[in-house]
This record gives C-alpha cells, structure tokens and sequence, in this order.
C-alpha cells in the first residue's frame, strides 16, 4: 500500500485549521514535527496524525505488559496537545521510521579513568558530535581537564588549560545540524577548579565559544566564602583524597563578583548549586555504581551520570483548571494524579522504544562502509548509553503553562498565595508520578540496582516517605521502575502548540502591539505610524492565547487598533495584572523555584527576566536568594544583555580590508529588489537574500534556513524587497517583504538579527565591497581567500560563493581552475555553473 504524502502548503493550511487560525503554532509542528523523510516528503498532515502515530507504538508497547493502555486512550491523553505532551525527540521520533535517531532529549558523557589526556579531551569531541547528529543535546563537565601551566609529558612541556578546549567543543557544536536544528551543548566546571576564572570569562571575549552555554558548579563552601569575606582554597584535582598536584587560595568575594557581573552583562554563567544537586539526588545514592553525577543538559533542568540520558513529557497544567477565568474556577487534582501516572507508564513505556532505536542505530553504524576503526567510537558509545539507561530506566515528566494555570485559578504569579498552590500541584505532582513507578515496579519490575537502603538518607525519598508513608513502604517493598521521575523543561515550541505559557514561567505579555511596514500607496492600507526615515506602518496587536479565553469568557471584545492606554487599561483588568515576566516580584519567582524544587527530583529550567536597568546588586541578592532558597540552578537575563554583548562584535574590524575610492559608492536606497537564494552546505539548508541594484548584487544576508535562531522563509519565495527600517526603540533593521500565495504582503522582520552575529560581521564585509562596486569575480576572490578559524564560518563563506556566482557575467574565466575531467584551464561561468569550453563537463555550485 502506498503511502501519502503531502505537500508543505496542504499540512500548513490543514494544521493552520487545526490550531485554530494560529500561524507560528502550525508553522512550528509541520517544519519540525510533522513525520518527514530525508527529502522532504510530508507524511502526515495534521498533529492528530503524529498523536495517532505516538498512540500506537506506545500501545504495542504496553501490551508487552500487565493492565496494558489502549492506543485510543494514549491518544485521548496527547489529542490537542490538552493533556501530555511528549517533547521534542520523542514527539518527532516515536514511530519514524524515514530518520536514523535517538529519542533521547539529552545526555552526559565523560570519560572514568584518565580523561585528562589528548585522547580523553578528543574523545569526548568525538563522542559529542555523535550524539548531536543523532538530535540529542550533549552536556560534560571540564573540572578533569589540569589547570594552565602545568606539566605535561608531551611537547607542549605545560597545559594550555580549559579555554582551548572549550572553543574546540564549542566550534563542533555549531558544525552539527540536524534539520535547522543546531546542536546544543552545556559545558560546566567545579568553582573549585585553579582555572575556573578563565572559564567564567570566556565567553565575554568577542565571538569565542558562541556554541555552548556555561554554567559554574558552586559549592556551599565558597558560597559561604563569598558571602562571608572569606578566601576560598582551589585544588587540582577538584576532588579526590591524594594530596593536590596544584592549590590556590583566592579572594571568594572577588570571585563571585566577577560571575554576577558577568551574568549581568551577558547572561552567562549560569550559577548550579553543586552540593544541593548532588545531596538531593536519588541516582547519587548509587554513585559506587555509575550514577554520580558529573554535569547537567544543555538546558539544565536534567543533572546526569557519564552516558545516561533522559526522554522528556509536558503535563499542560492549564487544561486541569475547571470553569477557568471565572469565579467557580477550581483544579481538578483527582484528573491530574490519574493522569500523572499514566504519564509516567507513557515514560517508561519510551525507554522500551529507546532501546529498539538504539538497536537501529548500531546496526546501522554496522552497516556503514566505514572502516571498523572508524565505526567503533560510535558503536561503543551507544552500548554504554543503552546499558546505563536500562540500568536506571531514568524519566523526565514535565509541566508546562503554569503561568495560565495560575492566572485562571485567580492567583497572580509571584505572589505567596500563588506560590503555595504552584507547590501544592508540584508536591501531587511528585506523589503521584512515584506511586506510578512502584506500581511499575510490581508490575514490570523494579530498575536492577534498586536498593532501599541506599536511598534512606536521601532528602527527597524522605520527603516523599513523609508526605505519603503508605507509597514509602510500597516502595520498600516492591521498589520503583524508575530511579528518577521529574523534571521541569523549558518547553518553547511545545509551548506554541499547547498555546500556553512555557515551563514554569510567567507570561511574556499578555497582549502587545506590533508594527509592519507597509506601502503607503496601496489601496485601503492603513497607516498608524511613519518614522523618521518616511517609512510608513500599519500596528497591529499581538494576544497570547489565554488572555483571549479570558476576554471571551468576560464578554469583551476583540478590537484590531488600541491605543496603548487602552492596552494598558485592558492588562490592568486580566488577571496577568503585574504578573509578566518583567514586572513579577523576582525574588518571590526565585523562592517559588525554591519551593518547587522540592518536589522535582532533577532540576528546574528557569530563567528571571529582568529589565535593563537592573544593577549588579540585584542580580547578586537573586543568586545568593537562590542558593538559600535550596534551588539547584539558577540564570538570569537582563533585557538586551546578549544583544549587548553582540553589538560589540560589529565593530571588530574585518580579517581583510578592500580599498576602493568613495566616488563609487551608491548611497543605499530606503527599498532594494532583492533575490532568494537557496542552497544546500553538506546536508544543511541554507538561505540567501541578495539586495539588488540594476540586477546586481548590492549586499547580502546569509545563513542557516527554518533554523530556530535563523529564518523561516517559504521555498515558493524566491524574489522581494529588502527595506531598510528603523524599530520602535530607534534601531536600524533590514526586513524582507515579499508577496504570499494569497496576494498578502509579508515581512519578516530584522534580517540582521536573524543570523548568528559571526555570519553578520562577514557579511558586513562583504556587502562592503559590493557596495563600492567590486566585479563579482573580485568579491569571489576576496571571499575564497579569506583565512577563517572558524569551520562554521568557512561553511558561511561557501554558502556566500555558491549564491554570488549566480550574478557572475556569462563567459567569466575561473581563473587559475583547472576542468577535473580534462585539466584544461578552459573554465568559465554560465549562469553561475562552471562550463568547460574544451571537453563540456558542467559543474553547479
């Protein structure tokens, strides 16, 4: 039987239906999750085909089991994302047969024995990339790696330290692509560490290590040096009984001065409370057995042991509040513990699809023509992840829309009331998603290490042994299928297709205006506000999706144009008054988080959203807040801190530098013809918009396409304007405008922010010397020559001669090319492929 295929536009106006009209939610499911083979064939065409899809491997696998869940039933519980909600890999992968990769979210690699050697440090490169280009998120820890200046046996004589090799694991990450999805990477290291300054600074230098985020294992000893004026002693090795080969006592306070600064200025680095993650973990209590754990995934919310890995699931908490936005509204808790467990039977019931994909994987690894030295890394590492995630069948259950739960409760976020229900659904959370795993155990059996008495003393197991002393003897007894449970995932695009607020954070803004350029000669456009370059506007406003249940709940009516004190007016009136993530009381998010944390066994993912003109003080007191709140991590970002730190690199001067008298330079014009150009670098889709003035090129903006962080353009579009504008806060942009199917102008928005600023600076670059009027072939030559450190970059600089030889004159000689069929000099462009005048051989590209 065949099977059907769609096209791009019938999943996205089927999926447009689907979610109700909402664009960017059906834009997200069918470019990220909608069943897809290596050509970009669509085989499904709405989510209730992906949930049907999910529903039925997830029957076969509980009828391998006693009391199995029927595919319908699976399925009524993910139906319109309402209630459970697999995320990401598991939502893309389960039942794809067309895509060799892990369902796993994330993982931890690090090497025992001596990982400090060349060939440790580069196996772990290796090891990373592998499981990147499998879709999953890699973090691993450098506290191993011996400070700068010390001995070494080779001929290097001393080591170079961390920072080097930080920019190598960085520079891999941001060679893997999988579908417009980048790799993600976490790199962490103990403050204990001599070196660990030069890791909390490395990112503030300009353009280095722009592939990982950082975050600073801190213990209670320094924090309590910090905060006390004391020193703080450093050793290498980071642990261990033997005594140090390097110590080093230093200034506590000055320290800890240095990460609040940072992470004022640039978001980065992110703080882990070591101690408490490591006290607080249930998987610790078998460390003698291979679960210590050592660092945490990209994202933070999942500490984990060398090569185990975690699936994650969403509970939507907003579809649990009964009458919502009303005064009878109520949660239903008696729904969501019967729930909760059969999420948590749904996460076990992965790990058994896991293990068939990994079979899939190593048997295609196998199969490959590799030579077996070649293949062996790769095959050996998926043994020991399959061997350590059957070992402690580890899950990551979720939550997502807490920020709508409470607002249709009637609770503001932020506040001690609110606080005290968000623990109340989490603790529920916890007891019952436990009682399922003991009920597994009985059932299924429990994971093979399972010991009760080495969970005794643990602080968690001993809060649940209180809260429920009947679900703590049930586990002694029958022990538990899984040796974690919980975590709390930012859950971004899950978020769009729920419709929620993401995680456990507050809305962004309830409703806001934004503006699109528009023609002011159109016919029945409406023009709201002109800028002081003359470009006209049109406003419109922007709801988020709840807020709209509750203005139709409360009868008031939708309008097209408000001014901003109507705006203001309507928030004042919501229940998402002062509960945004800019005006919340931050340190009462901090001590929810704290709260919260309690009851989830891994670690939470949250971010404290501050405004920019915060002091340094501020996001100390939150730090130090946090740390004696009992959170295991914690991150802050200021409003434009990155973009900050961003802009400086713009004016790093460029490697090469094209004089070219003055005389010759167009000013550019408000409105530029521009071409789309799309092209594939390996196996990454890439896109270019080239700016043009008589046809010819007159600047160009180029990078990875459909990436989260990228542009998202659809490939019908191969021609438009590129209109330089000017923002509401007084920033220079350059958005795209083309026409869409339905004869509607679209625009998106800042071009220049849209790509990876390394990408940007280049194209400044370039777009230079267009400007002044250098031949193509000339541009061509600059651009071919130019000596870049970066692989990624040098993947750009090839994506920027494959679009401008597009423009190169017919008859052009590639000058100094020789014909690989014949070896003549006889190579000229014709509509921008390589022609051989001698022997006729034809290359694109």
């Amino acid at each position: 039987m065949e099977t059907k295929t769609y096209t791009y536009d019938e999943a996205q106006e089927a999926s447009l239906h689907y979610f109700d009209g909402d664009e960017l939610a059906a834009r997200v499911w069918v470019t990220k999750y909608a069943l897809k083979d290596s050509f970009g064939n669509l085989f499904e065409k709405t989510p209730d085909d992906m949930h049907h899809r999910i529903a039925r491997e997830i029957a076969r696998i509980e009828s391998r089991y006693p009391s199995p869940m029927s595919e319908e039933e699976v399925f009524e519980l993910m139906r319109g994302f309402r209630y459970i909600v697999p995320q990401g890999s598991p939502m893309s992968g389960i039942g794809n047969d067309y895509q060799v990769g892990s369902l796993s979210n994330c993982f931890v690699i690090g090497l025992d024995g001596n990982p400090d050697s060349y060939g440790g440090i580069m196996k772990i490169d290796e090891e990373q990339v592998q499981l990147m280009k499998r879709r999953g998120g890699v973090g691993h820890d450098l506290s191993h790696i011996r400070p700068k200046g010390t001995p070494v046996k080779n001929s290097a004589l001393t080591s170079t330290g961390l920072v080097p090799f930080m920019e190598r694991y960085s520079n891999s990450t941001r060679e893997v692509a999988q579908d417009g999805r980048r790799g993600a990477l976490m790199m962490t290291v103990s403050i204990k560490h001599p070196d660990s300054e030069s890791f909390i600074d490395a990112k503030m230098t300009e353009g280095k290590v722009t592939g990982a985020n950082v975050s600073v294992r801190i213990d209670d000893e320094f924090m309590k040096a910090a905060t006390e004026g004391r020193p703080y002693m450093q050793t290498y090795p980071v642990t261990g009984d033997s005594e140090p080969i390097v110590k080093k006592e230093i200034d506590a306070s000055a320290l800890w001065g240095k990460i609040v600064h940072n992470a004022w200025k640039s978001a980065e680095p992110g703080v882990l409370f070591w101690d408490t993650v490591t006290r607080e973990s249930v998987p610790d209590c078998y460390a003698d057995l291979g679960f210590r754990t050592i660092s945490t995934n990209p994202c933070g919310e999942i500490p984990l042991c060398p090569y185990d890995s975690c699936r994650l699931l969403a509970i939507n908490l907003y579809s649990y509040v009964k009458k919502p936005f009303t005064p009878e509204a109520y949660f239903d808790f008696e729904l969501f513990r019967e729930h909760v467990m059969k999420a948590q039977r749904m996460m076990d019931d992965i790990i058994d699809l896991e293990m068939e994909k990994i079979d899939t994987i190593i048997a295609k690894v196998d199969e490959d023509p590799e030579l077996p030295e070649v293949k062996r890394t790769e095959c050996h590492l998926w043994e020991k992840i399959k061997a350590k995630t059957l070992k402690g069948r580890r899950t990551g259950v979720g939550t997502t829309a807490e920020g709508d739960m409470l607002a249709a409760l009637g609770l503001r976020y932020g506040t001690p009331e609110a606080t005290d229900f968000s623990e109340k659904v989490h603790r529920t959370l916890a007891l019952a998603a436990y009682r399922s795993s003991v009920e597994m155990a009985r059932e299924r059996g429990a994971f093979d290490i399972f010991d009760a008495k080495r969970e005794v003393a643990n602080p968690y197991i001993n809060r649940i042994k209180e809260a429920d002393p009947q679900l703590y003897d049930d586990m002694v007894k029958y022990g538990r299928r899984n040796i974690a449970c919980l975590t709390i995932a930012p859950t971004g695009t899950t978020s769009l297709m729920t419709r929620t607020t993401s995680g456990i954070e507050p809305v962004f803004l309830p409703v806001y205006k934004r503006r699109r350029k528009v023609n002011p000669n159109d016919p029945d456009v409406r023009v709201d506000y002109v800028d002081d370059t003359g470009d006209a506007f049109e406003e419109y406003v922007v709801y988020h999706p709840k807020f709209v249940t509750w203005m139709d709940i409360c009868g008031i009516e939708r309008k097209e144009r408000y001014t901003q004190e109507e705006l203001d007016e309507l928030i004042a009136r919501s229940p998402y008054f002062k509960a945004t993530s800019n005006d919340i009381d931050w340190l009462e998010k901090v001590k929810m988080q704290g709260r919260v944390q309690k009851w989830v066994d891994h670690s939470i993912s949250v971010t404290i959203n501050l405004p920019s003109d915060v002091s340094e003080e501020l996001v100390n007191r939150l730090y130090v807040e946090a740390w004696k709140s009992g959170c295991k991590g914690c991150t802050v970002y200021r409003d434009g801190s990155r973009s900050g730190v961003l802009v400086s690199l713009e004016k790093k001067a460029p490697a090469d530098e094209v004089k070219i008298s003055e005389a010759h330079v167009l000013k550019r014009p408000i409105e530029l013809e521009a071409d789309v150009v799309r092209f594939q670098n390996n196996k990454e889709k890439w896109i270019a918009f080239v700016g043009l003035v008589d046809g010819q090129p007159y600047e160009i903006f180029t990078g990875l396409a459909d990436d989260e962080d990228g542009i998202f353009c659809p490939k019908s579009v191969t021609h438009g304007k590129i209109i330089k504008a000017i923002d509401e806060h007084g920033y220079k942009r350059y958005d795209f405008q083309f026409i869409n199917k339905r004869g509607y102008k679209t625009t998106i928005e800042g071009l220049s922010d849209k790509f990876n600023p390394e990408y940007w600076n280049y194209a400044k670059l370039i777009s230079g010397v267009l400007r002044y009027g250098m031949p193509i072939d000339q541009v061509l030559k600059l651009v071919s020559g130019l000596e870049l450190d970066s692989q990624s970059i040098n993947t750009w600089k090839m994506g920027v001669e494959r679009a401008l030889k597009k423009y190169l004159p017919n008859g052009t000689k590639a000058n100094g090319q020789k014909c690989p069929n014949c070896g003549n000099e006889t190579l000229i462009y014709q509509e921008g492929c390589l022609i051989c005048t001698s022997c006729g051989t034809s290359k694109c590209g």
